[in-house]
């Protein structure tokens, strides 16, 4: 009965950190840090390796990410909104591909990899490894990362009976969309006045 006042809880404050992330304010990060401590706690009890481990990361990345949206001088960012860069997306696919290395390994030292969510699982936890990286670097393509790989989530969380997280991937879905909108928006009106 536990499980579910934590999954509950989770999720709701998984969704305000989401919500604040769309509206580009620091406060997804302590939101967004209760919520993955729970998580690796319900993912490790369900098997899902990949996701528990990333949910750590994300612990990680969330410390680091209200440590970088937060510096400013003279109440202006120093790490405001941009696009990503060529070196971003390099980095970006050498956290994907070292992370389907890394969360493939872990599978195969716990004898693990014997179902086909383990394979799914490796792949979504590389996409959400990528794009937790370039949302800390405050990058608005991180957005295309979380729609990506909350589509893929939503079916294997439900085939898992975590049918409360499964909404919850369908509802960041939604945000996801609308925060990459908002940010490209933003940067769009940001770029336009700088140039003008």
């Amino acid at each position: 009965m536990i499980q579910i006042y934590l999954e509950i809880a989770a999720v709701i404050l998984g969704l305000f950190s989401a919500f604040f992330a769309s509206r580009n304010k620091v406060l997804v990060y302590p939101m967004g840090i209760i919520s993955t401590l729970i998580f690796v706690y319900l993912l490790a009890k369900a098997g899902l390796l990949g996701d528990m481990i990333i949910n750590a990361y994300f612990f990680i990345m969330s410390v680091y990410g209200w440590y970088y949206w937060s510096r400013s001088k003279n109440g202006v960012s120093l790490n405001p909104m941009s696009s990503s860069t060529f070196y971003d997306f390099k980095v970006s696919c050498l956290i994907f591909f070292s992370s389907i290395v890394f969360i493939g390994g872990i599978y195969i030292v716990f004898d693990q990899w014997i179902q086909w969510t383990a394979y799914v699982d490796t792949f979504t936890t590389a996409i959400f490894f990528a794009g937790m990286w370039l949302m800390a670097k405050r990058k608005v393509e991180h957005w295309l990362f979380w729609i990506v790989g909350n589509l893929i989530t939503i079916p294997l969380y439900f085939y898992k009976d975590l049918l409360i997280s499964s909404l919850q991937y369908l509802i960041l879905t939604l945000i996801a969309i609308m925060g990459y909108k908002a940010w490209k928006r933003k940067l769009n009106t940001t770029q336009q006045t700088l140039s003008a």
